[in-house]
Order: structure tokens, then C-alpha cells, then sequence
């Protein structure tokens, strides 16, 4: 009987796959949380952090190791875009309880409400305001790495980013929520 290996276990790369299993066990859960932030759906993001890797594995031995996160990152945002634009419909974001989360903690509530108003407040943005807002904000890139990553210019960037930060800031349920600490303006007395 030849051996199975257990289902637990770590998938074995292959010359087949060239290392692309051990980046995707990886890169993962990190994938599946900016997916998450850019779609606003937990099973959205899997499904499409699913169809990225999917069509990266297609192109895995092309791909220089040096571009493998920069071409992954274009690659998920590219592949959200595509899909809104398939859609071309409301998307209508429902708090969904995580599952770390199902045992309450003190100020869970709280944290609750404040993850559901930051992504109901994304889902408002433009698609491309989102992807510069999560890849800046989230996955900390920069601006040179944003432009590079959807294929634009620094100042299209810029001008995304501080549309997003504009429409965040202004957004009814963020706006309602307390500022734990508001310097002083500048040149102001004590």
C-alpha cells in the first residue's frame, strides 16, 4: 500500500512546481487579508486570492524571484478590478463575525463596530482609491511600489490617496467615531 501523506501536513515542493507551493502556503493568509480589505467579503477574498494564485502558478517560471511579491500584489488587484468590472453591480458589505472573534473580549463590541464602519467606508471608495488605500495603509508599500503595482503614475497615486484619505475622513461612520488624541495646532499656546 504506498504511503499517503497526512492531510495536515506541509505540501512538499516538487520540480513540478518550482517553489510555488511553499510561497503560497505562505503568502496566504497575507493575500487573503488585503483581498479582504479590497473586497469587503471574507469569501470573496479567498475566492479571489484563489483565481490569482491559480493564474500566477501559469506564469510562475516566467516570473523573475526578484518581482514574485510586486507580481502577485498586481496580480490581486488586477484581478479585483477585473471582477468588479464583471459585476457591475452595488456591492452591499455584510459584517461577518470572524471566527477568531466568536469569544467576546473586553471592548469587542467596540472593535466590531469600528472593523465594520472601516469597511463599509472603503466599500463607498472607487475601486482604485481602495486598492492605493490598502496597499498604502495596510500592506505599508510605497508610493513608487503602489504606481509600480497598478501600473500608473506617482502622481495618479497620490491623487487616489488623497481623494480616499478625503472621502475616509469625511465618511459618516468614521467621522462619528472619538479621535483618542488631537494635537495641538501648530504654533498654539498651552
Amino acid at each position: 500500500m504506498p504511503h499517503e501523506p497526512a492531510a495536515d501536513s506541509e505540501p512538499e515542493a516538487t520540480a513540478d512546481d518550482d517553489g510555488f507551493a511553499a510561497f503560497a502556503v505562505t503568502a496566504w493568509p497575507r493575500l487573503v487579508r488585503t483581498a479582504q480589505l479590497l473586497t469587503g467579503d471574507f469569501h470573496e477574498a479567498e475566492d479571489l486570492v484563489q483565481t490569482t494564485l491559480a493564474k500566477v502558478y501559469g506564469r510562475w517560471r516566467r516570473v523573475p524571484r526578484s518581482e514574485i511579491e510586486l507580481y502577485v500584489r498586481r496580480a490581486l488587484v488586477n484581478n479585483n478590478l477585473s471582477r468588479l468590472r464583471r459585476k457591475r453591480v452595488a456591492l452591499l458589505l455584510t459584517p461577518v463575525l470572524p471566527e477568531s472573534l466568536r469569544h467576546t473580549y473586553a471592548g469587542h463590541a467596540e472593535a466590531v463596530e469600528q472593523r465594520t464602519a472601516l469597511q463599509e467606508a472603503l466599500a463607498d471608495l472607487t475601486a482604485r482609491q481602495r486598492a492605493v488605500m490598502v496597499l498604502r495603509y495596510w500592506e505599508d508599500l510605497t508610493e513608487q511600489e503602489i504606481a509600480s503595482v497598478l501600473s500608473c503614475s506617482i502622481g495618479t497615486v497620490k491623487t487616489h490617496a488623497r481623494r480616499g484619505l478625503a472621502a475616509l475622513r469625511t465618511h459618516p461612520r468614521l467621522a462619528a467615531a472619538p479621535v483618542p488624541y488631537a494635537p495641538a495646532p501648530s504654533g498654539a499656546r498651552r
